[in-house]
């Protein structure tokens, strides 16, 4: 019987490769699903409480509800939650464009109609980033809202803040029976009262940036590029 190197090499490179496949599935036993369909919501996407705000948030909306008694400031809110938009068009393609970004800080009256909002800015910003938070600027401005910039290490004082949101110190005074509503469908507020007595009073470690959240511009660079179409937008 002819001796045939070639067959046998293939016989040793398929044992070694079913060795292999073996050992790997004794180190792994719960087979990877293979669609998106099969994958757990808490399993593969495990969880992991967060700070609402950022430290230099956290700042702001303390320095917004010394400036401005009397009106609701809420953080971290989606521009879909206070935002109405015609239906003539897909509202899942405005969702990708603006409507899932968050508004870093809002200033509403005691209606909770909103007034301004506050854009909190790191001193660096990647050009995709500055693109979408003036993305953000446009469509804020285009539904009457106001908007503000401030830069994370350099608020401004409370009089600077009275006396650049004045107008909307003015329009805040009115009273929430007198003032036009926007929707009449109900909008649950954030508990202020909370969340500030945490940040403040209760909370020993509201400097500590281990339970950070996400920052906006992390999600920058995992959105897929503009097309010519959303440029202009």
């Amino acid at each position: 019987m002819a001796f045939d190197p070639i067959a046998v090499l293939s016989l040793c490179c398929a044992l070694l490769l079913t060795l292999l496949l073996w050992r790997r599935r004794l180190a792994n036993p719960q087979r990877r699903p293979q669609r998106l369909d099969e994958l757990d919501t808490v399993q593969d996407w495990q969880p992991e409480a967060a700070r609402v705000l950022t430290v230099a948030e956290r700042r702001a909306y303390d320095l917004l509800r010394q400036a401005l008694p009397g009106l609701l400031v809420l953080g971290q809110v989606p521009l879909s939650r206070f935002l109405r938009v015609p239906t003539r068009h897909s509202h899942a393609e405005w969702m990708q464009r603006v409507g899932s970004l968050s508004a870093d800080l809002l200033v509403c009256n005691a209606g909770s109609r909103v007034l301004a909002v506050i854009d909190i800015r790191p001193a660096e910003q990647t050009e995709r980033s500055r693109r979408r938070h003036e993305r953000m600027a446009r469509v804020l401005k285009a539904a009457g809202i106001e908007v503000q910039v401030w830069q994370e290490d350099r608020l401004p004082s409370p009089a600077e803040v009275r006396t650049v949101l004045g107008s909307v110190l003015e329009r805040g005074a009115v009273p929430a029976s007198q003032s036009k509503p926007v929707s009449s469908r109900p909008m649950p507020l954030i508990p202020v009262a909370e969340i500030e007595e945490l940040l403040v009073h209760g909370d020993a470690a509201a400097q500590d940036t281990s339970f950070e959240p996400v920052a906006s511009a992390f999600f920058d660079e995992l959105e897929p590029a503009p097309t010519a179409a959303r440029a202009a937008a």
